[in-house]
Parts: C-alpha cells; sequence; structure tokens
C-alpha cells in the first residue's frame, strides 16, 4: 500500500511540474518573446555571449547548465536530477510545440507594463511550482536554490538579484525600454517564486513532509520552516 502511495505521489508531482513547465513556455513565448522582453538567468546570459563574442547561445546555455547540474547532483541527489531533467526536457517540448504550432498572438507591445505584469505573475507562480514540487527549470534555477541554502535569502528574492544583475549588464546591448520593463518583470517572478513555494508548505508540500524528521513519543514538533530550507532538493 505505500508503494502504491509512493508512486501517486510521485506522479502526481511530476504532473505538476510538467503543469509549471507548460505554463512557463506558454509565458515566455506568447508573453516574452511576442512582445520583446529580454531574458535573465543563463538565457541571458547566453543572449549577452552572442552580442558580445558571437557565441552561439545554445551551446552556451548547455556550458553553463552542466557543471550547475554535477554539483546539485552531489549536494542534492538523483531524485532532484531527476525531476529537474523531466522538467526541463518538458519545458523544451512544450516551447517548440507553441513556436510551431500556436496560431494564439498575445500583442502588448502598447502596454509593456500589462505584459511586465503578466510575465512576472505567470513566469513566477510556474518556477514556483516546480521548485515547490522537487524539480527545477534550469541551471540558473539550482543556482538560486543554492545561494538560497547558502545565504538564508528566500530563493525568490535570490532570483530577483541574479536576473536584475544579468539584465543591467545587457543595458549595454539591449533597448533601455525592454529591458526595464523585464526587471520589472523578474522583480514580480521572484516574490510569486517565494510566494507559491513557501505559500502553506508544511501543510501542502510533499517534499516537506518528506524532508520532516521522525519524532518519538514526548518530543515537541518543531516549528515548519519555509520549503525552500527543508525540502531535500531546495
Amino acid at each position: 500500500m505505500r508503494k502504491k502511495d509512493h508512486v501517486i505521489s510521485t506522479l502526481r508531482s511530476i504532473a505538476i511540474m510538467m503543469l509549471g513547465t507548460f505554463l512557463l513556455a506558454f509565458t515566455y513565448y506568447h508573453i516574452n518573446f511576442q512582445n520583446h522582453l529580454s531574458e535573465g538567468g543563463f538565457v541571458g546570459l547566453s543572449l549577452l555571449g552572442k552580442y558580445a563574442f558571437g557565441f552561439d547561445p545554445a551551446v552556451t546555455v548547455l556550458i553553463l547548465d552542466i557543471p550547475v547540474i554535477l554539483v546539485a547532483l552531489l549536494l542534492n541527489g538523483r531524485k532532484f536530477i531527476v525531476n529537474t531533467l523531466v522538467a526541463t526536457v518538458s519545458f523544451s517540448v512544450f516551447y517548440d510545440l507553441m513556436e510551431r504550432y500556436s496560431a494564439l498572438d498575445i500583442n502588448l507591445h502598447g502596454n509593456l507594463l500589462l505584459a511586465a505584469l503578466l510575465s512576472g505573475v505567470l513566469s513566477g507562480f510556474a518556477t514556483g511550482l516546480v521548485l515547490r514540487f522537487g524539480g527545477a527549470t534550469g541551471g540558473d534555477d539550482i543556482v538560486s536554490l543554492l545561494l538560497s541554502r547558502l545565504t538564508g535569502l528566500k530563493v525568490g528574492t535570490v532570483f530577483i538579484l541574479l536576473d536584475a544583475a544579468v539584465l543591467l549588464v545587457s543595458l549595454f546591448y539591449l533597448p533601455l525600454q525592454e529591458t526595464l520593463f523585464t526587471i520589472l518583470a523578474v522583480s514580480i517572478a521572484g516574490k510569486m517564486i517565494t510566494y507559491t513555494v513557501s505559500f502553506r508548505a508544511h501543510r501542502t508540500s510533499p517534499a516537506a513532509g518528506d524532508a520532516a524528521p521522525k519524532m518519538t513519543a514526548g518530543q515537541k514538533q518543531p516549528a515548519a520552516k519555509p520549503v525552500h530550507k527543508v525540502r531535500s532538493v531546495h
């Protein structure tokens, strides 16, 4: 019975992570790409490499991702890496399908403030879902999780700081208006990530439950901690 429950819990987590990656792909393609918002994280760094040195972004992202994933394997274990691979592959598939076949055009060029708000809320919620249920959507997510552990900062705050740093450097190569609105978007996304990851984590997150120490009779249950500090993958 316990094995059946474990399988159901695992499938549920994978389904929710895939829902998160679908929403993230939808947001990146239909909001960010179609309205020319910039990117932070490793994608933003790869674009800087292209503009400054002519590097292929696909190769640059791979070079950045591989060592981070290897470090995460040592620190977080095989389950986290498997979940991350599921998330990154499903994101790539969803994004490619939308790019190829989606006829939806969300044109917000005349209202980039609304585009930034939608991008921040949707991408933050989507990324938070993936993180909450045991995976990551890329190497920059993993870096944020590791820095959150080391510094004690909320994971969403680390996302904001890293993305903002990349985007500020991007001002040398990308249009000012789009970059500033993207900084607004990633700031909102960081807050949404923190909220999504920590909301009622002690009651609803399977990872938080897995990470909680077993208590013996007479011991007092410790206060719940934020999910990104107690779960094995964060």
